[in-house]
Formats: structure tokens, sequence, C-alpha cells
């Protein structure tokens, strides 16, 4: 009786969370004219990919390859830094060291909404203002905190002979890290990697807190320019969402393995 109660339950969770992702497939498929003259919710009468090449010609190319170019250096840079930080933290006397894990993990409690204006002004003073490598510079700063403070955790639960062993072979802090750390932390950096890519390449916030020309604006911001001040094309709106989730989709399956192994590992440490 409780298996069958189970499933119940996890099937009308799984019917009632994959709802709107049909609803935005069919609505996706459906021409302006069949959704202005029925509505959303009716059923369609239409079925054409119209709205993918709208929305592929109206910006979206281009917003796609300017949240390409944001996302791909930051989550490199962040992970790269965050090893490195997380490297010292764990396996170094630094004087300190809890003090400054937890002011990283603090940093990341901060509510963005009260940093979106100092934030702004800080761009506008370095002329960075509106620019690409201001959305990499900032999104960077905001997620190293957090990536740092997991993988140090990763990295302190490593065996401290597999270093000594390293050292007394004449291995090097920077030759420990690359050949012996990095290695053994790939299941987290893998789901970090995922998830970075992930909040980066969907983040709205940052975006229009820190640019304003719609040539450079990624894809997620892009989307709010496809909807019209009094009518919206609701069909190329709903295909550029689509478009907009393939990579991130894409990216989390190619990682799935290790995102999940590093889940696993995460929660015996």
């Amino acid at each position: 009786m409780s298996n069958r109660v189970f499933h119940a339950v996890a099937g009308t969770i799984s019917v009632l969370w994959l709802l709107p992702i049909v609803a935005v497939l069919v609505t996706a498929v459906r021409s302006f004219d069949d959704i202005a003259a029925n509505g959303l919710a009716s059923f369609p009468q239409s079925f054409t990919f119209a709205g993918f090449a709208d929305a592929w010609t109206n910006g979206g190319a281009g917003a796609m390859w300017n949240s390409v170019v944001v996302t791909v250096p930051t989550v490199f840079l962040s992970l790269a830094l965050a090893s490195a930080a997380a490297y010292a933290l764990s396996r170094f006397a630094i004087p300190g060291r809890r003090s400054i894990i937890l002011l990283m993990l603090a940093g990341n409690l901060l509510p963005p909404q009260i940093l979106l204006v100092p934030v702004s002004k800080l761009t506008e003073l370095l002329g960075i203002y509106d620019t690409l490598f201001a959305l990499v510079v900032v999104q960077v700063g905001f997620g190293l905190g957090f990536y740092t403070f997991v993988l140090q955790g990763f990295m302190r639960a490593m065996p401290n002979e597999v270093q000594e062993a390293a050292t007394i072979d004449g291995a090097g802090p920077v030759q420990i890290l690359w050949r012996i750390v990095l290695p053994m932390t790939r299941p987290a950096l893998a789901a970090l990697a995922a998830l970075a890519f992930t909040w980066i390449f969907n983040d709205l916030l940052w975006a229009i807190t820190v640019l304003r020309s719609s040539s450079v604006m990624p894809v997620t911001p892009a989307l709010l320019a496809l909807q019209g001040q009094y009518v919206s094309n609701w069909n190329v709106i709903a295909a550029g969402s689509v478009i907009a989730a393939i990579p991130t989709v894409a990216v989390f399956l190619r990682f799935q393995r290790h995102f999940i192994s590093g889940l696993a590992v995460g929660a015996v440490k």
C-alpha cells in the first residue's frame, strides 16, 4: 500500500513538474494567429517552426553568442581561482583560515539586491560598464566564494599521506595541485562546472545591472526584448525559451554522471 501511495504522489508531482515544460513546447510550435484567435490555453490549431526562426533571427543568435562568451570564461576562471584558493586553505596552515572560509560563506548569504547599485556604480567608475567583460568580472567575483567553500571541503578530506608522499618525491605545491589534487576532485569540479554554467547562462539580474545595450545582452535578458508592451508574440517567446534551455540541458547531460557522483561524495563527506 505504501508503495502505491508513493508512486501515486511521485507520479502526480512529476506530471505537475512537466506540465509547464509541455505548455512551453506546445506554444513554441503554434502560430501567432492561432494563439491570438483562440488563446494560450486553447487546443493547438496549428503546427509551425516559424517561432524558432523568428526568435533566432530577432537577436537570438547574437544573444546566444554573448551568453557563451560570458559563461565559458567565467566558469573556467571561477573554478581555476577557486581550486587554487581551496588548495591553499585546505592543505596549508594559513593564519585565520577558518575566518577566511566563513567570510567567503557569509558573502554568499548577502542578498544581491542590496548590491545592485554599488556594483553598477563601480563598473561605471572602472570604465567597463555595458561590456561583457564587466559581466564576467561580476560573475567571477560573486561565485568565487561559494566554489572555494565547496572545493576546500573536498580537498580537506583527502589523506595527508598523498601530499606527503608527493613532497618526498620532490613535487612542489603547483605540481601537487595539478597532478594529484585536481584529478582527485574531478567529481566536485564537474558538479560545480554544471551548476556554474547553468547559473551564469541563465542569469538575468547581473546582466541587466551592468549591461544596457541590446547588442551585448545575453540570451536570458534578450528574451525580455521579445515581449511587446501591448502585444506579445508568445510563440516566439516560447521558442526563444526553448532555444535558451538547450545549452544548459546539454551541459547537464554531458556531466550528469560526474554531477551525481560529486553530490554523492559530498553527502558522504
